[in-house]
Order: C-alpha cells, then sequence, then structure tokens
C-alpha cells in the first residue's frame, strides 16, 4: 500500500444543542477530516480535538499544523506493510495523539477498502453485531432542562445516561435525576473539575448507585485516583489520563480504577486502542467507547472500535440526528428502538461520503501529494 494524496478539510459544523462540560460550552465545531488515496480509492479518518486546548493539549488550528507538517511527510509516498504498520513511525511525535490517530484511522480504512472488508473485521472486531449506546447529556441551564432530555432520550431508547457534572452542579443534581429516574443506568462525567481534597464529598455520590464516576481527578493523574478508589464504592472510570495501554497497565495495578474509557483519538489510533482492549480484557477490566461530539466519519470508527469483545458497557456512540442537523455520511448513524446502532457490512467504515455537503461546510482544504 502507498499512498500517493493526502486532502485535509477543515469542516465548521454547528450542533443541534449546546454542550457543555466542566470545561466550557460548545456550539459548533471545527473539524479536521483526512482523506487518504491509494490506488485511486480514498480511506477517511477524522482528528477528535476540539476548537480549544481544554479537553487535553490539542485543539484543531494545531492539529492541522502537525497532521500537515509531521505526520503526512512520514506515510505520504511510502510503502507501507499494513496499517498496523502507521503508529510506530509517529512515535517519535511527542504528545498529539489525536492528529496522529486521525491520519492512522484513515489508513486503516483505506486498508480495509483496498482488501473489500468491512473495517470492524480488519481491526479483529464483530464479537458484537449491534452496539449497545448510552448517552451523554452535558451541563444544562436548570434541572428541569436536564430532566427533561433524559425523558427524551429514555424515550430514544438510549441504554444508559451519563450527565456532566462540575462543583456547584453535582450531589443535588444526581440526587434530583435519581429521584425521578430511580432505575435507569446512571453515570456521571467530571472532567477532572475536582481533586482529593474533594474526596468526602465525592463518596456522597455512592448513595445514587452510579455505574461509574468518570475521570474526576486530574486529567494526568493515576496516583490520586487510586487514592479516590479506596475511598468509594462506586468504580471509577479513567478517561483522560489513558492514553496508552502502559497507562492502563500502570492505573490496573494501582487499582485506580474499575472500568476503562478508550477514545480513538485520545490513544492515537486503532493499533494502541487495540493493545489497551486487551490489556483491560486480560486484567478483567470492562471498557468503552467515549465520544468527542464527533461527525459520522469519527463516529463510524467508534462503531467499528466498538465491536471488540471487551466492549461490553454502553458507550457515547449515538445516532448522528442527536448532534448534527445533516452528518457527513450517508445514510446518517441511527439507532434501533432498543437503542443500539446495527453494524455495517459495507467496505471500510460502512458509509458512504456525502461530499456536496462536506464541501458546503470546508473552511480550508489542502492537497498533499
Amino acid at each position: 500500500m502507498k499512498i500517493d494524496r493526502i486532502v485535509m478539510r477543515q469542516l465548521r459544523m454547528p450542533l443541534v444543542h449546546f454542550f457543555e462540560t466542566s470545561f466550557g460550552r460548545t456550539h459548533e465545531r471545527d473539524i479536521i477530516i483526512v482523506e487518504v488515496t491509494a490506488g485511486g480509492i480514498s480511506g477517511w479518518g477524522e482528528v477528535t480535538a476540539g476548537e480549544n486546548p481544554f479537553y487535553n493539549e490539542e485543539w484543531t488550528a494545531a492539529a492541522w499544523l502537525i497532521v500537515r507538517d509531521y505526520c503526512a511527510p512520514r506515510v505520504l509516498q511510502r510503502e507501507l506493510d499494513s496499517a498496523d504498520n502507521v503508529a510506530p513511525l509517529f512515535e517519535h511525535i511527542r504528545g498529539h495523539r489525536m492528529a496522529r490517530g486521525g491520519l492512522e484511522a484513515a489508513i486503516w480504512d483505506l486498508e480495509a477498502r483496498l482488501a473489500g472488508l468491512p473495517l470492524y473485521r480488519h481491526i479483529g472486531g464483530g464479537a458484537h453485531r449491534e452496539i449497545p449506546c448510552g448517552v451523554s447529556i452535558g451541563v444544562q441551564d436548570s434541572v428541569e432542562q436536564l430532566l427533561e432530555k433524559i425523558q427524551c432520550e429514555l424515550a430514544a431508547g438510549y441504554q444508559r445516561i451519563k450527565m456532566k457534572i462540575k462543583p456547584g452542579w453535582d450531589v443535588d443534581v444526581v440526587r434530583a435525576v435519581r429521584h425521578k429516574f430511580p432505575a435507569i443506568k446512571l453515570m456521571v462525567d467530571a472532567n477532572s473539575a475536582y481533586t482529593l481534597a474533594d474526596a468526602a464529598h465525592l463518596k456522597r455520590l455512592d448513595e445514587f448507585y452510579l455505574m461509574m464516576i468518570e475521570q474526576p481527578l486530574s486529567h494526568d493523574d493515576i496516583i490520586d485516583h487510586a487514592h479516590l478508589q479506596s475511598q468509594l464504592e462506586t468504580p471509577i472510570c479513567l478517561d483522560e489520563c489513558i492514553r496508552t495501554a502502559h497507562h492502563a497497565e500502570q492505573a490496573i495495578a494501582m487499582r485506580a480504577c474499575g472500568i476503562i474509557n478508550i477514545k480513538l483519538g485520545r490513544v492515537g489510533g486503532f493499533s494502541e486502542a487495540r493493545r489497551l482492549h486487551d490489556v483491560a480484557q486480560a486484567a478483567g477490566i470492562p471498557v468503552w467507547c467515549g465520544g468527542m461530539l464527533e461527525a459520522g466519519i469519527g463516529r463510524a470508527h467508534n462503531i467499528a472500535l466498538s465491536t471488540l469483545p471487551n466492549f461490553t458497557l454502553p458507550g457515547d456512540v449515538s445516532a448522528s440526528g442527536r448532534y448534527w442537523k445533516r452528518d457527513v455520511i450517508t445514510p446518517p448513524v441511527e439507532t434501533t428502538p432498543r437503542g443500539t446502532i446495527t453494524v455495517r457490512d459495507d467496505p471500510g467504515f460502512g458509509y458512504a461520503i456525502d461530499h456536496d455537503f462536506m464541501q458546503s461546510i470546508t473552511l480550508r482544504e489542502e492537497t498533499l501529494a
């Protein structure tokens, strides 16, 4: 496989509804799409970095430069034995895993298409032919608005509700949700909004029999999470601080978590995601697929990833229509009435590109050859 062309596009897509976490409110997404071509066939990837360096150190403007100036030259016009050989070519680039992962995922998609295989089979998946879906609901303007949104998502069939929390929007809000919905699968995500000094406060969440508390402490911490987990009955799920399979090994050895969220971009693509999956599976730690407000290409990649066997908990892989009036793939990702996504068997990630719509929302485009 020889990559003869890479096309980078930056899209701007307004969200159907704002999405708020502990570090801010998002109304629209600037998304980098990477197209790689070999032998007249294109593979597609999505860089999942946000518009600002708040979730991690990456953001759209910097990711564009990393892909263009550092990642692309390492694969362009180069004979590649397999997509699994791509990640090592980027290893000496410190950090910037979302930028690296967007290009790496595109090459996995390309290789699957060249082989005439669905991407999920090409990465070794297929244990699940339907993906159980949950939703992530951001901080709302009022508790009443939050309860209405949860009711709407449950009516749509979603199997698990994740609500964002932050200081001042946590225990009392979760109590209201539990009172209204006593039997639903419920988890909370703090996006690193607390410190170990808040342990007693966070322990109050134990009374609500949550599935998990996601990344309550610092984005780069494992040790304090181990101390916190020893004080909680509720499992901690680690997200931001698990960027490699080795990080997962360390966290598991320290008993810092009971669950791990695998985000394809955060860990740098399919090769590392599969290794992390295997480490967690061997340790008996369940994993699930987190979301980064992806457009359809990234969403389709998440579906493929979620077919690996240890993805046993509902992920944040939901329908396109929850986020976008119109998606860049066709058909859009849709859920069944039972809150699942059916895996498609078309070559590559399984959906067609809506080229006309993509072109209409493209802010800039650059071809590398």
